[in-house]
């Protein structure tokens, strides 16, 4: 008999045949989206719908806590599907003796996030589970968007030539998380990431509408988003090394670890697939943007290798970028 195990929620191999054996097969319908939201027509508009959830532990870390990052995973989610986000829904499930003063401190994040996302909360519920049967907080969110008129993303829609484009330096949250939840005895000044992105979206619109994918690289980092699109598309990647920007707080610490940056987590870090004629243009546009001032042009996509992820370094040696499986870092979002 098989079982769920950590692998199968870390967002790699596990949760794709997760996703494929058990909810694909009895949830498949014509909306049903392997993207970050489905794209809903409504009224001769097009509305983008998700639903996310939190089991981040710690509840609070450097740089945010649980439910700023409810917050954040949501609008971003939407936004990648080029949507404004509009309105948010979101359950709590705490366990008893959850100190009370947490709660409200995670409930003011979530308003002051949901405020600069420009998205409003309209409706949620409550449980509170026995001693044990929960750790801490959990929190589940859904949130709709308005899709703009010239924005038409997906996993799907990358195509050879196109340059791949990161937002910031990668795998902070990832990190934060790690160093925060086990007793290492490292001492590194690094901060989660987590921010919402809707405000970094719209500005590469007023670019350019000619951008093919955009996602967020939360469990799984950089890599598994990389890996999901050259499937969802059937195409390959060819990766600069040098060019992928990692704090070095981070990079010292996956070095000493023995982790690869590339699979650590982000939670304000968008991944973006466009023509590499507009490449350059978008990387300046979003270079003045509040979130997305170390954004890098990191590679290419090739017709080579469908499906694979190439690491190219700086002597030009080429390697395979091993694809992402088992449990990477639980319990990041």
């Amino acid at each position: 008999m098989n079982y769920v195990t950590l692998a199968h929620g870390a967002g790699g191999k596990q949760t794709s045949e997760l996703i494929s054996d058990v909810f694909k097969k009895h949830f498949d319908n014509t909306e049903l989206t392997a993207d970050d939201a489905a794209v809903l027509s409504v009224g001769g508009s097009r509305l983008a719908f998700t639903t996310d959830g939190f089991i981040v532990s710690p509840w609070e870390f450097p740089g945010g806590n649980i439910g700023k990052l409810s917050i954040c995973g949501t609008v971003n989610d939407l936004a990648c599907m080029g949507a404004k986000p509009l309105y948010m829904t979101c359950a709590f499930i705490i366990e008893e003796g959850f100190p009370m003063d947490a709660l409200d401190k995670i409930a003011a994040s979530m308003q002051a996030t949901a405020e600069e996302a420009g998205v409003k909360l309209v409706a949620g519920d409550t449980k509170v589970t026995g001693k044990g049967q929960a750790d801490g907080v959990f929190i589940t969110t859904a949130g709709i968007g308005l899709v703009m008129d010239n924005a038409n993303t997906s996993g799907s829609f990358a195509r050879p030539g196109d340059a791949v484009i990161v937002t910031g330096d990668i795998g902070r949250h990832g990190c934060t998380i790690l160093l925060a939840r086990e007793n290492m005895g490292i001492d590194a000044d690094v901060t989660s990431d987590c921010a919402p992105l809707w405000h970094t979206v719209e500005s590469i619109y007023e670019v350019t509408s000619d951008i093919h994918v955009i996602r967020d690289a939360t469990r799984g980092g950089v890599g598994t988003v990389l890996y999901e699109v050259a499937n969802q598309s059937g195409v390959g990647i060819c990766l600069d090394k040098s060019a992928i920007p990692i704090n070095g707080s981070v990079d010292g610490v996956c070095g000493m670890l023995g982790l690869e940056p590339l699979y650590l987590a982000c939670e304000g870090r968008l991944t973006i697939f466009a023509p590499q004629e507009k490449a350059q243009a978008i990387v300046d546009r979003l270079r003045k943007e509040k979130y997305s001032e170390n954004a890098a042009v990191i590679g290419t996509v090739t017709a080579d290798h469908p499906g694979k992820v190439i690491l190219e370094t700086q002597i030009g040696t080429k390697a395979l970028l091993p694809q992402p499986g088992g449990e990477l870092l639980p319990r990041i979002c």
